[in-house]
């Protein structure tokens, strides 16, 4: 019944008219697409403005071929092009776009592991010449990308002489010329994990971790010099200089003990924002957040987390439990809420005059994302995009009011697009979406609020199949993170974007499919993402998942003894503890890369190293193996699929053998997909085809 071919005629036409995207389908709705269809269209991520022109570039993955475009202003419009050409899916993902001022050049990174930078590059095309973290250099004007070093997270001097980057927590300086060789910059203890040019180049700002703590040093170019910047006891971050660079504003954030993750931090030490005058080193603390809610520091899903506007500095908070927009001056005072509503913020983008701010948040809509304009002094905004639109990740250009985003909705995946005051946005849709892509099939998803369970009431995006009159098997899926939220359209992140397009192929194939936004996720406030007792500390999200099934089972169009559950990383985690706990409701499941032993995850991600008994007690230890799928393994019966690639770094590989065993060993049916060499988000666009083929035939062979 899945995969099926087309059976009609269909036809997509996909045309740029002065760059904006025009989309004609027809197409029947009893029409069935198959899982490589759904999946053939180009995502788009990494969008970065360049910081002299009228410009910016993104990263475009077309099945697994990763390719840069860019898009500059010709005449009175926008235009794009690629400027690399890869051909493979080699699993080597592009990243860290970054223009080199004064100079029509990009550098990127391809390969490497984007969330383990110096962890050995994987190499799950098995490339026979090996897979390397490599920093690479391309005219935007065409011509053959060049390798430039080994490494990550270049920096480019606003002059444009002068490359640094990152390799082994070690920085290192090479020459914009060509032919220039890469040298140390500096050495010092720790890593270094972060970097920024002062504003006319004479200075590096970095961050220097140190295990249990962070400092801010300052380099000199002149005398070679290093000079930390009031050093603490606490983790100090995210170093950012006053546009005369006399100036740095930093984070200060209480290092905490060790635990057994995940667990929520409702409260804890506050944290604060720090100045530091470079004339005379002397720094004071300019804002201190308030005891209980906010503070705990909690980031935006952007890179940057300061900002200055002027003399103000705006940052993220959860004063009101919202993460919002605050602003403070950089002398000190009162703090002043910028965005009041029950909404989040999670993207902002200053202009590099400070004059205004663009954001990316959920006011008014809370399942998709829009953008809002917002004037830091007045505390004005205005509203850029609305309607059924999912706009995310703005970059203002240099002119300080062109906005370039992100943009999706429920029937076409991210691609970039572009904004100026006043005018509507233009789409640019790189290669196009293929010809048979199901742009007009996928009925629009739709919002669902659960029965509240527990104190929470959970909330889901509901994907339907075609009419008709028998009962459907119904599937809950459970994101990942957990700080991530599933929307009513295409996912910016890729992986989600992935499971969106899962999620319309099985309801498309006839599966009633419920998307479950469960309490520990973004998106519905601070005491729904900081819920009490969630993961490791007694997993109560589990309510939501009971909750769910409540919701399937009344439904008329469900039938309510074909339930079954997918999910990947911690909704894997969910999926089987669902499957562990309850298999007289979940009848089998689909379990990628899940944790089912939170005190042996934790321990994994500290490369085993133990814990010191008053950070983690034998209770504490007691109830996070009790919240782990592991501890309910006796009262497991349903069949599960366990996928996973072996070089994942965000869960052990050892998560899934484990299971494995415990399953074997009560004779509990289970099947395996394993791919070596492959991370835990599969940079090859083969694996994902493969994982949903067999996800698809796993859960129609046991529920349909």
């Amino acid at each position: 019944m899945l995969n099926c071919s087309l059976v009609s005629s269909r036809s997509v036409h996909v045309w740029l008219a002065g760059a904006a995207l025009v989309l004609v389908a027809s197409l029947s709705q009893a029409q069935r697409f198959s899982i490589d269809q759904v999946m053939s269209a180009p995502f788009a991520s990494s969008l970065v403005a360049a910081p002299d022109a009228q410009s910016f570039a993104w990263s475009s993955n077309r099945a697994g071929q990763r390719n840069i475009w860019v898009a500059k202003v010709e005449g009175a419009t926008f235009k794009g092009a690629a400027v690399t050409h890869f051909t493979a899916d080699d699993g080597l993902e592009l990243s860290e776009l970054t223009f080199v001022p004064r100079a029509q050049q990009l550098l990127f990174v391809r390969g490497g592991d984007v969330e383990y930078p110096d962890k050995p590059a994987p190499n799950p095309a098995e490339l026979a010449a090996g897979a390397k973290q490599e920093i690479w250099r391309v005219a935007l004007n065409g011509g053959e990308p060049e390798r430039l070093a080994e490494g990550h997270s270049p920096q480019v001097s606003p002059d444009g002489k002068l490359i640094l980057f990152l390799r082994a927590g070690v920085v290192y300086a090479i020459g914009a010329q060509k032919d220039s060789k890469a040298e140390t910059l500096f050495n010092t203890r720790g890593a270094v994990t972060a970097m920024s040019f002062s504003p006319a180049g004479d200075a590096l700002a970095f961050v220097s971790d140190r295990g249990d703590h962070s400092f801010i040093g300052l380099y000199r170019f002149a005398d070679k010099s290093i000079r930390w910047l009031d050093p603490s006891l606490s983790t100090d971050v995210e170093p950012r200089w006053s546009a005369d660079g006399r100036r740095l504003a930093y984070l200060r954030i209480p290092s905490i003990p060790d635990e057994v993750e995940i667990v929520p931090h409702r409260t804890g030490p506050p944290w604060s924002i720090r100045v530091v005058w470079l004339a005379d080193g002397q720094s004071r603390e300019v804002y201190r957040a308030p005891p209980g809610a906010g503070s705990v520091f909690h980031p935006l899903s952007s890179d940057v987390q300061l900002m200055w506007c002027g003399g103000t500095l705006v940052f993220p908070a959860e004063n009101d439990g919202w993460l919002h927009l605050y602003a403070v001056s950089s002398d000190g005072g009162s703090a002043r809420l910028l965005t009041p509503g029950a909404f989040e913020i999670e993207f902002a983008s200053a202009a590099k005059d400070g004059r205004s701010l663009v954001y990316s948040s959920n006011d008014g809509d809370t399942d998709r994302r829009h953008l809002t304009r917002l004037d830091p002094v007045s505390g004005a905004r205005h509203a850029i995009t609305q309607g059924n639109g999912i706009e995310t990740q703005p970059a203002l250009l240099a002119d300080g009011t062109t906005v370039a985003f992100m943009r999706a909705d429920a029937h076409v995946p991210a691609h970039a697009a572009v904004v100026k005051p006043e005018s509507k946005p233009v789409d640019f849709p790189a290669e196009g979406l293929p010809a048979d892509f199901p742009s007009a099939l996928p009925k629009e998803p739709q919002s669902v609020l659960l029965p509240r369970r527990a104190g929470i009431a959970a909330h889901g995006i509901l994907f339907l199949p075609p009419p008709g009159k028998e009962r459907h098997a119904a599937l809950m899926f459970m994101h990942g993170g957990p700080v991530r939220q599933m929307l009513l359209g295409w996912h910016y992140m890729d992986y989600y974007s992935n499971a969106y397009a899962m999620n319309q192929f099985l309801a498309n194939a006839g599966y009633v499919v419920l998307s479950l936004n469960y309490r520990a996720g973004i998106g519905y406030g601070l005491d729904f993402r900081e819920a009490e007792k969630t993961g490791a500390s007694g997993a109560s999200e589990y309510n939501d998942l009971l909750a769910a099934a409540d919701y399937l089972r009344s439904r008329p169009d469900v039938d309510p003894t074909r339930i079954g559950l997918w999910g990947g990383s911690y909704g894997g985690y969910l999926t089987a503890l669902g499957l562990a706990r309850n298999s007289d409701i979940f009848k089998a499941g689909v379990d990628l890369h899940g944790v089912h032993d939170w005190y042996h995850w934790t321990l994994a991600q500290r490369d085993y190293h133990p814990f010191y008994e008053a950070d983690a007690t034998p209770a504490q230890i007691a109830t996070a193996i009790a919240a782990s799928p592991i501890a309910s393994l006796d009262t497991w019966r349903s069949p599960v699929l366990i996928i996973q690639g072996d070089d994942d770094h965000n869960v052990a590989f050892s998560e899934s053998v484990r299971l494995a065993q415990g399953l074997r060993s009560r004779g509990v049916d289970y099947s395996e997909l394993i791919f070596p060499d492959e991370i835990h988000g599969f940079l090859r666009h083969e694996s994902w085809l493969r994982a949903y083929h067999a996800t698809a035939k796993f859960l129609d062979t046991h529920l349909q």
